[in-house]
């Protein structure tokens, strides 16, 4: 056991030291850099489309697209409008680390990007782990989950900015409360940001565009 933790502690090591060096370039851009988790199926990709729709005229958006077997999102992105996609598929592993968004970023056109979103492999788990050199993680959680999944998997919500709820035009076909998830995040981190929206009705997107602009410094 003792091993185990030592080859662990070894390989966060060498992952936070490849983000910090991504970090450093990436702030001597200008590029400020989110990295979007959740669960399988919260609704990241949809999410983007949208965002991408809405913000590609108005801000240069790089998307980094990580999935376990396939470049599914990363060609959904392309067909809405992004203008740097790069896909890395991980070939099973449950999470992006460092040194897959390293090689992504290589020849990418920091120059014109004003944004860098890097959508996570669906997971709640492994992903609250690796720091990619973002300036920080956002948590979806969607209405077609548990509202107590912030106190289930604490480490991604004691670690994220911002939680954004999806799917409120679900809120009523289950037992999903609202306000009953907020707080159970907020218990894990007072400090969490947290939106609401609906990719289908277009409710509380607004404010997740508003604050992308802000974070772009547009």
């Amino acid at each position: 056991m003792s091993e185990m933790i030592a080859i662990e502690k070894k390989v966060l090591s060498e992952n936070d030291r490849l983000a910090a060096e991504i970090r450093s370039r990436l702030h001597a851009e200008k590029i400020p850099a989110i990295n979007l988790v959740s669960s399988p199926g919260a609704g990241k990709t949809t999410l983007l489309e949208k965002t991408l729709a809405a913000l590609k005229t108005k801000i240069n958006i790089g998307l980094i697209a990580g999935d376990v077997q396939t470049e599914n999102d990363a060609q959904r992105l392309l067909a809405a409008g992004g203008f740097w996609v790069k896909p890395i598929i991980t070939g099973g592993a449950c999470h992006l680390d460092a040194r897959m968004v390293s090689t992504a970023l290589s020849g990418a056109p920091l120059d014109a990007i004003d944004l860098l979103i890097i959508e996570n492999v669906g997971n709640l788990v492994c992903p609250s782990s690796y720091d990619l050199g973002e300036e920080m993680k956002v948590v979806l959680l969607s209405t077609a989950e548990g509202d107590d999944k912030p106190l289930k998997y604490p480490a991604m919500f004691r670690r994220a900015g911002i939680l954004v709820l999806t799917k409120i035009d679900l809120v009523g076909l289950s037992d999903f409360d609202m306000d009953r998830a907020q707080a159970n995040a907020l218990r894990i981190n007072p400090d969490l940001q947290v939106m609401r929206l609906s990719c289908r009705s277009g409710d509380g997107m607004q404010q997740w565009f508003d604050w992308l602009q802000q974070l772009a410094g547009r």
